[in-house]
């Protein structure tokens, strides 16, 4: 009959004019509810039984409150009828959990009065945690367990120490401002609609004083809701507030200014690839990131040398030397060997002729061609075309085709693309042996074309 009363009551007031639920300083707090209280079974004889009380609080602060509250319980011990009043003062704190629910603790004293089969009164303390959870702007439902403990007590047997639990339920209603989060604020966000400045908040955003979502690193997800709340600005970032990287390179879009960098590339801070040897494959990916300018290299970066004669293709100005050729830095034969600082003639093997004539086999175009390459290679050579013959027949025929000899040999090289201008012939017959003429073997060393260099010493 008691907590119908006192619920009527709490309807009435529900109905006034009260502001918001506030917990700024100076709002009160005003409710009854019911009780359940289990007696210290090894000092107290009494039994488990439900009650009802009321309770009148002040809020100090916004997180903090006083209450005075009382309650009545009817209980037995050893069948004989006890009457359990208890009065209390709490100190509280306040934790909002949302917009219409919040977590409080609260530590305060007590007083026990035993009347009918027990006659005593006690004095404790108590500890309390409850959850506030509001109904509209005005009331409240509250739910609380509660531990109190009496270190002498009077009313009890053994060593008189006595430790009750209990709980509570009931209904509350604010005045003069109320309890604060139970203001409307239709986003959730604990700032009151009246004063929240944007009032669409996203749920789980975190906000300023204003109700305005917070957006540290300016991503366009707002604080609360960004898993990766340190993005560098610039980057284009995924529906959690993470930054993309398409390529994998390590610079995010919208910074990454090469965005379809192959996987594995090195890149610079705009993630742009890098070839530091000037190759066509990208470092990262070059497994021969040193080498030479202008060599050809493999899909892997490392340059060829196709003709296996040292110098890189690419480099190689005589590509398809023969296997075992002398070349020089740039790849073409060498010419003209040095001895004491001079440069050495050049004795053109495999050029032969036609017997008494100046026609070349075609034997001797494989020859000549590398000579032309080299002279190609350097157009800084100019050379004398020298053609010699053995001590048989009139010399004044031997001069001739000495010379006639000579002349096609540089006829042929001018046709491989060696300039005139660089070239002249010379014949010197019989003139200048490099054998006897005795044998068969001096007179067929006797007869040859050789090369000499006019430009210096090379």
């Amino acid at each position: 009959m008691r907590i119908t009363c006192a619920l009527g009551v709490l309807t009435v007031f529900a109905t006034l004019p009260l502001l918001g639920q506030n917990g700024h300083g100076g709002r009160v707090e005003l409710g009854t509810y019911g009780t359940f209280t289990r007696y210290d079974a090894q000092s107290l004889d009494f039994d488990s039984k439900l009650g009802a009380g009321g309770r009148l609080g002040l809020f100090l602060a916004r997180g903090l409150s006083i209450e005075a509250n009382g309650d009545f319980t009817q209980t037995a011990a050893s069948g004989t009828q006890v009457d359990v009043a208890r009065v209390g003062g709490t100190v509280f704190g306040h934790l909002p959990l949302a917009s219409w629910n919040s977590l409080y603790f609260g530590a305060g004293y007590e007083r026990l009065f035993y009347r009918g089969g027990v006659i005593a009164d006690d004095n404790g303390g108590h500890l309390v945690l409850g959850d506030r959870m509001h109904l509209g702007r005005r009331v409240a439902l509250r739910m609380e367990g509660r531990a109190a403990y009496f270190p002498s007590s009077s009313a009890g047997v053994g060593d008189n120490r006595v430790v009750n639990y209990g709980g509570a339920i009931g209904l509350s209603i604010f005045a003069f401002g109320g309890f604060e989060h139970s203001a409307r604020d239709t986003d959730g966000d604990l700032v009151p609609d009246k004063r929240d400045q944007c009032p669409a908040t996203p749920t789980g955003a975190t906000v300023d004083e204003l109700g305005c979502p917070k957006d540290s690193d300016r991503d366009g997800i707002f604080a609360g809701l960004d898993s990766c709340p340190d993005t560098p600005a610039g980057a284009v970032v995924d529906a959690l507030g993470c930054p993309l990287d398409s390529d994998g390179d390590a610079v995010f879009d919208g910074i990454d200014i090469c965005p379809g960098t192959p996987a594995g590339a090195v890149v610079d801070e705009n993630g742009c690839t890098q070839d530091g040897d000037s190759d066509g494959v990208l470092d990262g990916l070059d497994r021969c990131p040193d080498t030479p300018a202008g060599a050809t290299v493999n899909a892997e970066g490392c340059p060829t040398d196709s003709d296996s004669d040292g110098v890189y293709d690419g480099i190689d100005r005589c590509a398809a030397t023969p296997s075992g050729t002398e070349v020089d830095d740039v790849g073409c034969p060498v010419l003209f060997r040095e001895e004491r600082g001079r440069a050495q003639p050049l004795i053109l093997r495999g050029v032969n002729f036609d017997v008494g004539k100046a026609t070349l086999t075609p034997a001797s175009y494989a020859a000549l061609d590398e000579v032309a390459k080299s002279l190609l290679a350097h157009p800084d050579v100019r050379i004398e075309v020298s053609g010699h013959t053995d001590a048989t027949g009139s010399r004044g025929l031997n001069m001739r085709l000495s010379l006639a000899r000579a002349q096609a040999v540089m006829a042929y090289l001018a046709q491989r693309g060696v300039g005139h201008a660089r070239m002249q012939a010379q014949g010197y017959g019989p003139d200048r042996p490099i054998a006897t003429n005795s044998t068969a073997t001096g007179r067929a060393a006797n007869r040859r074309v050789e090369l000499h260099r006019l430009d210096g010493n090379r």
